[in-house]
């Protein structure tokens, strides 16, 4: 639970460095969390982890419930006896490549399998019997999910045959019988995904890092959870999406952000007792200390667009579930540590719900300072139970944002943060300012902790391609920026 002042870093995996193209789950992952707990920190804040699709996003993933095959560290495999040391493409250090990253990273967890499969050693095997015994909820339709869709070229779901697309009973129990090597192997790479995230979770917990999760309110349209469970969304009789997801002209998009995921089909969801949300729900909180719930508005009312629309300025605004969804939620679960990103243009009831739950917002500095008295994310104006950020993934880094804005809001910044050196002290000086404030948890990015500028942003909302690839180098987790950080964790009662 959030009880007491604290701060942490917003860092996904992906952005941990390593010679294999892509961060991961291995050993530069606690060499991170031994620098996070040095500096005092108490949170480490991640992105989505489930398995990528359109554009990369983690917020477009395959599933609800399984993991980034991606994520998987070929370093543990070996020390599992499961690979020899693979060789590897010359990767770029500062980025991913995904179109390299993802046919290599794929060959070597084939290798994985197919050792596993002739030679089982015993613990492992025990292993992972008792993993598909304990995941079958999901397990055996995402397996079976995604070894059609790879089966038919990677396409996405509703342009498969007729009788699969609609998840005819027969059609889908023969595909399930000629593919079953290949859901075997989708069902062995989700294993050593969560045999690998259980290990990083308690190297966090052993040095009292405790992580905070995210859940995108929406999943993808090309999802399992689409697929296996359409009465739960708003399609229509071919199970197309009449109505998707996104947001109206906001400070981010003059035409909005077009998602395009499915919206739910929230009485559905009631007449079950929200057992889908719940079951979601408890397996994300069984993964992480603390879950960030994404665009948390959408449960008091969410921008309907109709499906088909060129960009989110047209659509309507339709009710969500309110306070029964999470009533049900408290009911099956108890109370949780949920955090609810509120931020955006809001209706008037979204405050109302999330205070009445007792659930802290999200306030961004770099919002702060148009010069309105009443911005409510200057920080004499934060409640207490909020967590302040001086950025998040979807914004530019602070030097970023700081050398883009007008001049007028660069000198506001300044005064405000007593700044009088070069740009490249502006975003220490907002963090600095971030940990003073009376939000109970301040957190900031690895970029803006590196002082770097807009090429280490990490996404550019309503842009398709070119997002999630910054990467950090081996060398810049100093001792001194550790320090830094401890000092000010210290000194404004956050460490």
């Amino acid at each position: 639970m959030i009880d007491r002042r604290a701060s942490g870093i917003l860092l996904h995996p992906t952005s941990l460095p390593g010679p294999y193209g892509i961060g991961d789950l291995g050993p530069a992952a606690v060499k991170w969390l031994d620098w996070l707990a040095a500096s005092g920190c108490r949170y480490w804040q991640m992105l989505p982890s489930g398995p990528t699709g359109y554009g990369d996003s983690p917020y477009q993933c395959f599933s609800a419930y399984a993991g980034n095959p991606m994520l998987i560290s070929p370093d543990l495999l070996i020390e599992d006896g499961l690979i020899d040391t693979p060789d590897h493409p010359e990767f770029p250090d500062d980025r991913v490549d995904y179109g390299a990253v993802i046919p290599w990273k794929s060959a070597v967890l084939d290798a994985a399998f197919d050792c596993f499969r002739t030679a089982p050693a015993p613990d492992l095997y025990r292993a992972h019997a008792a993993f598909r015994e304990q995941h079958r909820a999901w397990l055996e339709d995402y397996a079976l999910f995604m070894a059609i869709k790879e089966d038919r070229g990677g396409g996405p779901w509703w342009e498969w045959p007729d009788e699969l697309r609609m998840a005819d009973e027969k059609a889908v129990a023969v595909a399930a019988a000629r593919l079953g090597l290949e859901v075997e192997r989708q069902m062995f790479r989700q294993f050593l995904f969560f045999r690998q995230w259980d290990r990083l979770r308690r190297a966090a917990s052993q040095r009292g890092i405790e992580i905070i999760g995210d859940i995108p309110i929406f999943v993808a349209p090309d999802s399992v959870d689409v697929w296996a469970d359409p009465h739960l969304f708003h399609l229509d009789d071919r199970r197309r999406p009449t109505v998707v997801a996104g947001v109206p002209p906001d400070y981010f998009s003059e035409n909005g952000q077009l998602w395009g995921n499915p919206l739910y089909d929230w009485a559905a969801h009631a007449a079950d007792g929200y057992a889908w949300w719940i079951e979601r729900i408890r397996h994300t909180v069984a993964m992480v200390d603390v879950v960030r719930i994404d665009h948390f508005r959408g449960f008091v009312d969410y921008w309907a667009i109709p499906a088909g629309s060129p960009t989110a300025a047209k659509g309507r605004w339709m009710d969500g579930p309110g306070r029964a969804l999470f009533d049900a939620i408290e009911t099956a679960l108890g109370d949780l540590p949920i955090i609810a990103e509120d931020l955006g243009e809001l209706h008037a009831a979204v405050p109302v719900l999330r205070d009445e739950l007792g659930l802290p917002g999200m306030k961004i500095l770099q919002f702060a300072y148009d010069g309105d008295p009443k911005n409510d994310f200057l920080p004499a104006r934060y409640p207490e139970n909020c967590l302040v950020y001086t950025g998040t993934h979807d914004n530019d880094t602070v030097l970023g944002w700081y050398r883009s804005v007008p001049p007028a809001e660069r000198i506001r910044a300044r005064r405000a943060l007593r700044a009088c050196g070069p740009a490249t002290t502006i975003p220490h000086r907002m963090i600095e300012e971030a940990w003073r404030s009376r939000a109970i948890v301040a957190i900031t990015t690895l970029q803006d902790v590196l002082s770097l500028g807009t090429g280490a942003r990490m996404n550019i909302p309503s842009t398709p391609s070119g997002n999630w690839r910054w990467r950090f180098g081996e060398d810049d987790l100093t001792d001194r920026t550790a320090g830094w950080l401890r000092k000010l964790n210290r000194k404004t009662g956050r460490g």
